[in-house]
C-alpha cells in the first residue's frame, strides 16, 4: 500500500517530517527571490531532482536549495513530447483569480443593459489589441466592464494618466480606443502604481487579460462571441 494514496498531506509531514521541513526552506528562500509574489506551487518532480515552481502562471525549476532557475522544456525522449507544456496547460486551466480580489474601485466602470454579469479587463491604452477587444465589447450588453488601467508598454503611463485624470475617464477611455481621440494632457495623482501592483501579483503578463466572473483567466483579444459564451449569452449582431 503506498502511503502517499492513503495519508493525508498533514500526516505526510508527521511521517516524512524532513522532506517537509526542507520544502518550506525551499519556498522561503524562493519567496525572496519574489517578493510580494505567491509561490502558486512547488513540488519535486522524479527527474533529476529538481522541483517544479509556479509562479504568476510561469512554470520553471530549481535545485533544493534554489540556486539555479532553470527554464525551458522537459522532453520525453520515448514519445517526443514536452512534459512541461502538458503542466503548463494543466496549471492554465487550474488558474482563478477571484474578481473580488481585484482593486474595482479603481476600475474605469462601464455599465452596459442591466449590467448583471461582471467581466474585468486589464487594458493598455496603447495596445492594439486592447483597442480591437474594446470594439467587440461594444456588442455584449448586460454587462458590467470593469477597465483596471495596465500601463505596462513604453509611453503608456502618460496617456493613461491623462485617462485617468479627465472629468469622465468613462468618455475618455471610449474615445481614446474607439475614436483615436487623445485625451487632454492633465495631470493629477493616479492609482496607476497600485493597479500595476495588483497585475503583478495575480501574474497578469500581458494586454489585454480578461478575468471572467467563475474566476477563468483569458489572456489576449476574443471577439464578442467567445466572451458571450464565457459570460453566458448570446452576442448582439
Amino acid at each position: 500500500m503506498r502511503l502517499n494514496l492513503v495519508f493525508p498531506s498533514l500526516l505526510l509531514c508527521f511521517v516524512f517530517g524532513t522532506a517537509c521541513a526542507d520544502e518550506a526552506s525551499l519556498k522561503k528562500a524562493l519567496s525572496a527571490n519574489f517578493p510580494g509574489e505567491e509561490i502558486e506551487s512547488l513540488k519535486k518532480t522524479p527527474y533529476m531532482g529538481l522541483y517544479e515552481v509556479v509562479v504568476g502562471g510561469e512554470l520553471f525549476y530549481t535545485d533544493e536549495k534554489a540556486t539555479y532557475f532553470f527554464f525551458g522544456h522537459v522532453v520525453d525522449p520515448q514519445t517526443r513530447q514536452s512534459l512541461t507544456s502538458e503542466r503548463l496547460q494543466q496549471v492554465k486551466d487550474a488558474r482563478r483569480i477571484s474578481i473580488d480580489s481585484l482593486p474595482l474601485e479603481l476600475a474605469i466602470k462601464a455599465i452596459k443593459g442591466n449590467g448583471k454579469r461582471r467581466l474585468v479587463v486589464f487594458s493598455d491604452p496603447n495596445c492594439p489589441y486592447c483597442k480591437r477587444l474594446e470594439k467587440e465589447l461594444k456588442k455584449v450588453s448586460d454587462v458590467t466592464v470593469y477597465t483596471l488601467l495596465y500601463p505596462v508598454l513604453n509611453g503608456s503611463v502618460a496617456t493613461a494618466t491623462a485617462i485617468w485624470c479627465s472629468a469622465d475617464r468613462l468618455k475618455a477611455w471610449d474615445d481614446f480606443m474607439l475614436r483615436d481621440i487623445a485625451p487632454a494632457g492633465k495631470s493629477c495623482e493616479t492609482p496607476l502604481d497600485t493597479l500595476l501592483q495588483a497585475g503583478r501579483k495575480h501574474g497578469i503578463t500581458g494586454t489585454p487579460t480578461l478575468i471572467f466572473a467563475d474566476g477563468s483567466i483569458v489572456p489576449g483579444m476574443i471577439p464578442a462571441e467567445t466572451i458571450e459564451k464565457k459570460l453566458g449569452g448570446t452576442a448582439a449582431k
